[in-house]
This record gives C-alpha cells, structure tokens and sequence, in this order.
C-alpha cells in the first residue's frame, strides 16, 4: 500500500489570495444583514450609515472622524464626519463591539440555521480560521491590529466569523499602503476598482462612500489623463495591468496567517468555509444592486 499523499504540497501567495477572497462574504455579510443596524441602533447609535462606519471602527477605540477616513480609505471624509466622533456620545466602542457580535450571530443563525452552525464543519474551520488570524502581524496595520485585539467570542461560527474579519482587515491595510505607493487616491481607487468589474457596480460604490457625481468624474478624469481609464471609463492595459500588480502584491503582503496555517491548512479551511459562503449566498446575504451580475 502505498504512502498518502496530500492534494496540496506547496502554496504561493496567489493561492492563499484566491482563498482569502472566497471567504470574503463570511465577513462582508454583516454589512447588508439588517440585524447589523438593528443591534446597533440598540446599543444607542442613529440609523443609517452610523452603524457601519461605528462598526468597523469600533475596536479602535473613539477615534476621530479623519482616522477612520484614513483606514478606511476610499470614502469620502466628509461622510465619515457626520457619524464619527458623535457616535461615540452615543454608544461606547465596547458597546459597539459587543452588539456587532450580537447582530452578527443573529444573522448567521437567521440564513444558516442553528444546526449549520453547530456542525463540526463549521467548528474545524474555526479552529483552523483562528489559528492563521493569531498569526497575523500588526505592525502597520491598524485595522488589522486592532481587531486582533478585540477578545474572542466562545461560539464558533463567531470565532469563524471574528478570525476572518481580522484576516480581511490585515489584508485590507496591506492593499491601502499598496494603493498609496501607487499614487491612488481613496475615490482614484474606488473608480479604478470598479472599472475593473470586479467590484461594486458604480451606483453603490459612488453612493455608499459618499462621492458626488462632479467629484467622480473629476477622479476618472484624474484616471484618464494618467493613461489608466480610457475615455468611456474602462481600464487602459496600463490600468488592468495596475490593478493586477495590486491584487498580486496584496496577495504577498497579506500571505503571511495563511503560510503559517499551512497549505493543508488553508486549503481545508478555503473547502470549509467555502461550503458556508455558498450557503450565505443562496440565502441571499448581498443585495442585487451592490454587485456584477456575474460575480
């Protein structure tokens, strides 16, 4: 009888990219569940974009209206600014935190059910999820860092959805200082993504960061003398190309959890939560308006 060997002997920094980005919607979910609005709202804060932007923010702590512009990049900080620092009047960050973690189980049991996240399944992949999120730098990162410090829920579809969140987030300030050398402004980056097609469709991405349609087309214009849109608005070569080296180099500054989970590791993790966020899917979790019919 021969040695078993594994489907997965090596893993390079697009694989591990490949799989980050597939479990994606685990974590994005949040941000269209309505239960995320209706715990946070209870927790004291206004309705409306308050709830995102508090939200994420919160486990950094009260900051200020130009931090949470600055880590979140691509929206418009005069947005920002009507929600942040007045939420905080409202609704402490350890309160916000702690019904985003509510509102957050809410919405998986609600699309998943109780016997789904229960399973084994969800509990290996939770287990394999924290383990690459624990191993997450956070020098320079401040999104990422602060996340990881946030306490662990016990529950594992919460464990599973908290390490992704810190996954996403470390990846997330990675892209940002990428997108800086690049010379991309926020809305340069949000146009130029959306461009790409593989982002949201333009209606949800220049409404929900907040962008005029003057300054958006002032940026694609920016976009166009620079070669990288052409004049119906789609990437150049030099602009797909751009965005191509970004997603690239994200993938390589973003490798480091998913080395130390491991292939086997990555790649079990990536078969098991693929099965949720297929589930989350078909369930419905994203509105039709936010994203390409063909994603």
């Amino acid at each position: 009888m021969g040695e078993k060997r594994s489907t997965v002997t090596a893993m390079e920094p697009r694989d591990a990219g490949r799989i980050a980005r597939g479990l994606e919607p685990l974590h994005s979910m949040t941000y269209f569940a309505p239960e995320t609005e209706q715990y946070l709202t209870q927790a004291g804060l206004k309705p409306g974009r308050m709830s995102y932007f508090a939200g994420r923010s919160a486990p950094m702590g009260a900051v200020g209206a130009a931090v949470v512009a600055a880590a979140f990049y691509n929206f418009n900080p005069a947005l920002v600014a009507r929600s942040i620092p007045a939420a905080w009047a409202l609704a402490s960050p350890a309160d916000v935190v702690a019904a985003r973690f509510a509102s957050v189980d809410a919405a998986l049991r609600r699309m998943l059910g109780d016997e789904v996240l229960a399973s084994p399944e969800v509990a290996e992949a939770a287990g394999l999820a924290r383990r690459a999120a624990e191993a997450a730098r956070p020098e320079g990162r401040p999104l990422g860092a602060a996340h990881l410090s946030v306490e662990w829920p016990n529950e594992p579809h919460l464990v599973l959805w908290h390490a992704l969140s810190i996954l996403r987030e470390h990846r997330g300030d990675g892209h940002i200082a990428l997108l800086i050398d690049a010379g991309l402004s926020g809305i340069e980056a949000i146009v130029s993504h959306v461009a790409s097609g593989k982002g949201f469709l333009r209606a949800f991405a220049q409404a929900s960061r907040g962008w005029s349609e003057d300054e958006w087309a002032a940026a694609a214009a920016g976009l166009t003398e620079r070669g990288l849109l052409d004049g119906d608005g789609a990437l150049t070569e030099q602009g797909a190309d751009l965005r191509k080296r970004l997603e690239v180099d994200t993938d390589r500054l973003g490798f480091g959890p998913w080395a130390h989970l491991g292939a086997e590791g990555a790649a079990r993790l990536g078969e098991l939560g693929g099965g949720v966020v297929r589930a989350l899917l078909a369930a419905g979790c994203f509105p039709s308006e936010v994203f390409p019919a063909r994603r």
